[in-house]
């Protein structure tokens, strides 16, 4: 009696000490897509939309003009994919503006628009013979002590 109500309860101490919610961590600007509906083309200013989105998560580089806003989203995986973590969202906003701070044309990414990148599994071979620090530096000496001989 004793083994079994030990072992209902360290049974029920391991259910209730599981989480049953899913862990979401948003990285960036929340709720970006509703808000980018917000924003009109040649009617908002910086402004507007520094009220609607807050301060960009960067600038272009050469200009001001170029701003860009991100929205990222993860989740923990199930039990199979051994805690590795599952992306929900991944928005990015590009708004760019004329030398008047008004808005020109914004775009609209999101994880459909991502590009899956297939990296080669092949091994470029290099002909060259690479020789290390010491073997260079004694070949110099000795070339430059064969030219002061003739």
């Amino acid at each position: 009696m004793n083994k079994f109500l030990v072992l209902v309860l360290s049974f029920f101490i391991f259910l209730t000490s599981c989480q049953r919610t899913e862990i979401i961590n948003t990285h960036g600007i929340a709720y970006l897509e509703k808000r980018e509906k917000l924003i009109l083309i040649k009617k908002s200013n910086k402004n507007d939309i520094i009220k609607v989105l807050g301060a960009p998560a960067t600038t272009g580089m050469q200009d001001d003009n170029l701003w860009i806003y991100i929205e990222r989203t993860n989740t923990r995986g199930n039990l199979f994919s051994l805690g590795r973590k599952k992306l929900i969202k991944n928005n990015v906003l590009l708004l760019e503006f004329d030398k008047y701070g008004i808005l020109n044309k914004k775009e609209f990414y999101d994880k459909e628009d991502m590009n899956e990148i297939n990296f080669a599994k092949e091994i470029t071979v290099n002909d060259v013979k690479k020789e290390n620090f010491v073997y260079g530096f004694l070949s110099s000496i000795r070339s430059k002590m064969e030219s002061k001989r003739k």
